[in-house]
């Protein structure tokens, strides 16, 4: 089912919002050197419900870091819905995900840069057995 323009509004103020709640914990933490980013929020159709996807670089501390923005999943929710008083009356409920899709990229890269490059060794690949 495709989202509604409602939807995407209230996702892309979220998105917005919410990138710089994260960003600027992350700065005030102490964690200069993360860059810490919205890939995607999709709204249920009650708008009760967010999917949050974040991106987080470096990537070793991705899940660390993830976890402790879960842990303060109340605060963020309470910051989001001080800067959105006026555009929403209601704040959805976060979900947080690790978004991995920029690692995947990368070992899709690494894998045609390397040795084992499937195009260029074809010895890698499977033969077909003819019946």
């Amino acid at each position: 089912m495709e989202e509604t323009q409602r939807q995407k509004k209230i996702a892309g103020i979220i998105q917005r919002d919410l990138a710089d709640i994260l960003q600027r914990a992350a700065t005030d933490g102490g964690l200069q050197g993360t860059l810490i980013s919205i890939s995607k929020v999709f709204v249920t159709v009650d708008l009760s419900l967010a999917k949050v996807y974040v991106s987080i670089f470096p990537n070793k501390e991705a899940q660390e870091l993830l976890d402790g923005i879960k842990a303060n999943q109340v605060a963020i929710r309470y910051e989001l819905a001080q800067r959105t008083k006026n555009q929403l009356r209601r704040v959805p409920e976060l979900i947080f995900y690790l978004d991995d899709s920029l690692d995947y990229i990368d070992k899709i890269e690494q894998s045609l840069k390397g040795d084992e490059n499937p195009i260029e060794n074809r010895d890698l690949l499977d033969k077909r057995k003819k019946s």
